[in-house]
């Protein structure tokens, strides 16, 4: 998931409330860097989490006593882990989270043709294996209609794609997943930090755009965070 297209059609709606939001990518997804590209580690995802909290007490205009996380489908599920770690939250929203893979899968399972769950399965096994030479991700659709090859063929995949985006102006690869994820070694790319080190936070408004540099969790270089605050 990245916050193009996701968080960016919440964050408008947010600061339009009068909130301050700061939007970013999880390290190899999206604007951020990081290699190989667009696997999902459940521990890195939280640390991004983690940093961008830190990212946010730096800016100016930030009461840190006033800060909330929002995350919603997988990344609502980091909000649990990340709120227990960070009890000065203001609070916390999951918005239909992924917390139990055992209780989902059933679910997803029974709208996927046998035939696809064969195929998918298969090139799970090929990109796991594939990981441990270093070749490139296999990718998948995160959504998809029944019988295809996809993460999700649920009668309603198609529908938070529509919704995500309407105008259909990032149907690229943002939103298509590796199989092999899970089995994926991060070791097979160079080596990864808590994003947020030396990154800008950049601010806007309808009348001027300029660049902050807050204090920044340190560590290796080979991961850049791209945030996004809107202001």
């Amino acid at each position: 998931m990245t916050k193009e297209p996701a968080s960016d059609l919440f964050a408008a709606r947010f600061n339009d409330a009068g909130f301050a939001v700061l939007a970013f990518d999880h390290r190899r997804c999206g604007e951020s860097g990081g290699a190989p590209r667009q696997i999902v580690r459940l521990d890195e995802q939280v640390a991004d989490r983690h940093a961008a909290i830190e990212c946010a007490t730096g800016l100016p205009d930030v009461d840190p006593d006033r800060i909330s996380v929002w995350g919603f489908s997988l990344v609502g599920g980091h909000v649990f882990r990340v709120a227990a770690d960070h009890p000065r939250l203001a609070c916390a929203i999951a918005q239909t989270p992924v917390v139990d893979g055992r209780a989902l899968a059933p679910h997803a399972l029974r709208s996927i043709t046998r035939l696809s769950a064969l195929r998918l399965f298969g090139r799970g096994v090929a990109d796991a294996l594939g990981g441990l030479v270093g070749r490139p991700p296999l990718l998948v659709p995160t959504a998809g209609p029944r019988g295809v090859v996809a993460s999700l063929t649920t009668p309603d995949a198609m529908d938070g794609d529509r919704a995500l985006d309407p105008d259909r102006r990032h149907a690229n690869g943002s939103r298509r997943s590796p199989h092999g994820s899970p089995c994926r070694s991060a070791a097979t790319g160079p080596a990864a930090m808590p994003p947020g080190s030396g990154a800008p936070c950049w601010s806007s408004s309808a009348t001027r755009t300029r660049a902050h540099s807050p204090a920044q969790p340190s560590g290796p270089p080979g991961t850049r965070l791209s945030p996004k605050r809107f202001t």
